[in-house]
């Protein structure tokens, strides 16, 4: 089966990229290939076909990291191909010249010194993920991961999560993956951050949802509510006839965009009957249900 290089299809020198990067090589290789751009090249569809392939394959991450595996493989074993036939080249011209001043000895002995060098092998990146609740991620902290190595040792790493990181971001800490082998570098471990959400907050994208209880009376007759929008209250006013499910917004106080920007807070209303009832609370609202001709199963 033929190897296809698909970092090098779309232009990619190396495979520590984002998922951005990779969607802007895509839109060029394309716009670079485009049949309709290449009219006097056979090749343009087929070239399509493969960048569409890359694409199809590195966009999606379990995917990429299956297909990561395999490219490392063959590239180390490419490398190593081109380190043979380098000193296949370089004995063949200097054993010549040798042989002319010292025998055949010394360059058996050269060649066998050459063979016992060996092509340094970079490690294997290790990515794992870590649960962040959504209050403590949006000031930032350092939070304790525990791995176990190959020969089943615990490591504990201190994982600094940078204020406002993005659902699904990745932390890179370098050289804390597999070891390398003849001399090569240590892999990296890569943290996956994954926001969770609590009882108050949910995320979506960079806009906070949370909801607001109400009682009968402050719904009937509207009221000023506080709201605790995660880094400082907020004061929202409920207008009367406000009912359940109704949702109001207050701009700029939702999660980090990264930008220096922020989403919004959506305030979800839900009103709320007291389960237990003094006898003075039973007779309000006894005194309420003969007054009012209010009936929601007619309106």
């Amino acid at each position: 089966m033929i190897f296809k290089d698909y970092y090098k299809i779309l232009e990619l020198k190396t495979n520590k990229v984002s998922t951005e990067e990779i969607k802007n090589a895509y839109r060029n290789a394309v716009k670079k290939n485009h049949p309709d751009l290449n009219l006097d090249s056979k090749l343009a569809e087929e070239k399509i076909k493969d960048i569409n392939e890359a694409y199809r394959t590195l966009s999606n991450n379990s995917a990429k990291r299956k297909y990561d595996r395999i490219w490392t493989r063959h590239n180390v074993a490419k490398r190593q191909k081109q380190y043979k036939e380098q000193n296949k080249k370089s004995n063949s011209a200097f054993g010549s010249f040798f042989s002319i001043l010292f025998g055949d000895s010394n360059i058996k002995n050269n060649m066998t010194n050459n063979k016992q060098k060996k092509v340094p092998i970079k490690g294997e990146d290790i990515e794992t993920s870590i649960d962040v609740d959504i209050e403590e991620v949006f000031y930032g902290l350092d939070k304790k991961l525990s791995l176990r190595t190959i020969d089943g040792k615990l490591k504990v790493f201190t994982v600094t999560i940078p204020a406002g990181i993005r659902n699904g971001e990745k932390i890179r800490l370098l050289g804390q993956g597999k070891a390398g082998t003849n001399g090569g570098k240590n892999g990296d471990l890569f943290i996956r951050v994954n926001i969770k959400n609590n009882s108050k907050f949910k995320l979506n994208g960079n806009d906070l949802y949370t909801n607001l209880y109400l009682t009968p009376w402050e719904a009937a007759l509207g009221t000023k509510a506080k709201v605790y929008s995660i880094d400082e209250d907020s004061s929202l006013y409920i207008p009367s006839g406000t009912e359940t499910g109704e949702t109001f917004k207050i701009a700029g106080r939702g999660y980090k965009d990264g930008k220096g920007s922020r989403g919004d807070l959506f305030i979800n209303i839900n009103i709320m009957v007291p389960k237990k009832l003094s006898a003075e609370e039973k007779e309000l609202f006894k005194k309420l249900s003969t007054i009012s001709n209010f009936n929601p199963r007619n309106s």
